[in-house]
Parts: C-alpha cells; structure tokens; sequence
C-alpha cells in the first residue's frame, strides 16, 4: 500500500502508464530511501523495498497486457507461501501457492488481461 501522491497518480493512470513512468516511480523510491525519506513522502514503512517492486510488476503487468493483446498477460500473488525466503513461515505451501497461479495461467483466451490476482480472486492494484 503506498500513499506517495505522485507514484500512486503516476501508476494510477493507466492510459499514460509506460515503462519510463515505472522507471520514475522506482527513481522517485529510491531517491526518497537514500535521504531517509519514506515515512515522510508516503512510502510503505514495513517491507518497502518489496511492496515498491511488487507494485511496480503490476504496473508492468498492465503495460504488457496492452503490448502483447493477442495473450492474457495477468499478476499473481500466491499468498504467504513456505519458502527460503521467508525461512519456511509462510502459510501456504508451494502446491497452494502454485494452485493460483495455473488456474489464472489457465484462464480462456477471452479472459482478463492486465489484471492483479490474489491468490485466485481478481483484486484492485
């Protein structure tokens, strides 16, 4: 969840959405984080670094929707998945987790594109 006005305005509209408006948001972050400035221009305090990447591949997903119409280009969240990464605290497994992500690979070829999916329900960027 990020509150910084102007990523949220500039990943907000998606008819001017482009790689390099991605590239600014991650610029705008990265700027911010080297001045110790993310709690005070709205940027997420827990994990941030994380949620700023993850937004930014929505936004992507969205860019290559449009590029690629011919296919159903659409982003995942497997949920809180036992893994590495997280020192195996996750909630799911790696089959749950992966469950979501073929059926949303498997949608119709006239389904959503360009789309945010948790686990396996439709959400909002």
């Amino acid at each position: 969840n990020i509150s910084n006005v102007t990523a949220l305005d500039i990943l907000g509209d998606v008819e001017a959405l482009s790689e390099e408006r991605i590239d600014t948001v991650v610029n705008m972050f990265l700027k911010d984080f080297k001045e110790d400035l993310i709690e005070t221009k709205g940027w997420p305090n827990y994990v941030t670094a994380y949620k700023i990447s993850k937004t930014c591949l929505n936004a992507y997903t969205r860019i290559l929707a449009k590029r690629f119409a011919q296919f159903r280009v659409n982003s995942v969240c497997p949920g809180f998945v036992k893994s590495d990464f997280n020192c195996n605290i996750g909630i799911f497994t790696v089959e749950e987790g992966a469950k979501h992500a073929v059926t949303i690979a498997l949608l119709p070829e006239d389904g959503p594109s360009g789309c945010f999916y948790e686990r396996a329900q439709l959400s909002a960027f």
